[in-house]
């Protein structure tokens, strides 16, 4: 009986040490274990149609998860989905979960991210799919090069995530980031939607032909030191542009024209610098990019030219004032027919103003003007938190100008945008 009693307390003691033990655990992993996302649903209205586009609604309902798991103070795993659909189809409709982004439309389930982030003193290491964000401007950003965007919409865009390998070293103010990665392209409008503007003497029907992917890695480094009142950074790309180069194997007289999408082949010299100065900071970012010869030579060959930035910014109270020149600088034009929403940003004024009406609503708005004046965007905005989950936002968006203008072709497309968004 004693030997009875005696390995029935062993056994009540090791379950309970088992149960304490778990309990342990399981609170140590909900310490080390995060999350966040949103439930978002959009409503777009069109005053005016376009020829290739008559309508005047877009509804759109996204939703997005985004988790962290620390398995140890060195190691930790991380990552986001999203789920999509929309009114206009510019969203899969194939229930499939795609992690590459190289798709002509949203995917309807997307492995936005994942990632391992590898934590050792001065060195950090990321694994996987992830954002790789590069520059100091904040209203264009030429040495971004590993940040392809979502430009089905031009004027309303997100960024990509792109699988590869990051390593930054840091240390006494200064600091090394190398990345290797794999080509994602950005999402170019789709032909017969209202953000494709085709020329008007083409009557004939447009289709996609191939869209040609380079193969190979991409690389770069950019070096940053970080001083008492500035910062700089020099940064090297070696790879491809995430937006495309456009011909046709077709010609003008063909019942139908088909369009290939080349991404060309660059190699980018960039710098950035932030100098805090009494009144303002001053923040300067530029790239010169040199189009490299691809494997093939038929494929068209991007230009030669300069990118650069020069913003002032300055906080007062609740104001945030941004205002700055975006140019451009051609330095050998070789005539391949590009779409390239930054380079059409260039040759602007741009500027942003915020006020912080109080800790739920704010007001934003955000003006680019060409400086012949043949292309005007103008964003203004007002969000409003309610409670601690729900907000909604109310945009504007105005476009003007000349259709021969990269803004001002889409003269056509000014909007009012509806946004409710849950967040937990």
């Amino acid at each position: 009986m004693g030997s009875r009693v005696h390995s029935g307390a062993i056994h009540f003691l090791a379950g309970l040490t088992a149960r304490a033990a778990f309990l342990v655990c399981s609170a140590a992993c909900a310490q080390d274990f995060t999350q966040r996302g949103y439930l978002e649903t959009q409503l777009s209205a069109f005053p005016q149609t376009t020829p290739d586009d008559s309508s005047h609604f877009i509804g759109n309902a996204i939703f997005r998860w985004d988790l962290s798991y620390k398995l140890t103070p060195w190691l930790t795993f991380s990552g986001g989905i999203e789920a999509e659909t929309d009114t206009h189809l510019q969203t899969e409709r194939a229930f499939h979960l795609d992690w590459q982004d190289r798709g002509l439309l949203r995917p309807a389930f997307d492995l936005r991210s994942f990632k391992t982030t590898i934590h050792k003193g001065h060195v950090t290491v990321d694994l996987g799919k992830q954002f790789v964000r590069w520059g100091t401007a904040d209203i264009l950003n030429p040495t971004d090069r590993f940040a392809p965007r979502d430009y089905l919409s031009v004027v309303d865009n997100d960024f990509l995530g792109v699988l590869g390998a990051r390593a930054v070293v840091e240390g006494g103010g200064n600091s090394v980031d190398i990345v290797v990665t794999r080509f994602t392209p950005s999402r170019m409008p789709l032909l017969n939607d209202r953000w494709t503007v085709l020329p008007p003497e083409l009557t004939q029907p447009f289709e996609n032909a191939a869209t040609h992917f380079p193969g190979g890695a991409q690389y770069g480094a950019r070096v940053k030191h970080i001083g008492r009142a500035f910062e700089a950074s020099a940064s090297f790309f070696e790879g491809y542009n995430h937006v495309p180069l456009i011909s046709s194997p077709s010609s003008v007289t063909s019942p139908v024209i088909y369009v290939e999408r080349f991404y060309p082949k660059i190699r980018m010299y960039g710098a950035d610098s932030a100098i805090s100065l009494p009144w303002f900071t001053l923040k300067m970012e530029g790239a010169y990019f040199q189009g490299r010869a691809a494997s093939d030579f038929s494929a068209p060959r991007p230009d030669d030219y300069l990118l650069y930035v020069t913003q002032a910014e300055r906080q007062v109270g609740e104001w945030t004032f941004v205002g700055g020149y975006a140019g451009q600088v051609v330095t050998q034009a070789r005539g391949a027919v590009n779409f390239d929403p930054e380079r059409g940003l260039t040759r602007a004024f741009l500027g942003r103003i915020g006020y912080n009406i109080d800790a739920r609503r704010t007001v934003a708005m955000e003006v680019a003007e060409r400086q012949n004046g043949a292309g005007t965007l103008v964003r203004a905005e007002y969000s409003n938190l309610f409670g601690a989950h729900w907000r909604a936002t109310a945009e504007a968006i105005v476009i003007a100008g000349d259709s021969t203008d990269f803004l001002g072709q889409y003269h056509r497309n000014s909007q009012f945008i509806l946004k409710l968004r849950y967040s937990f």
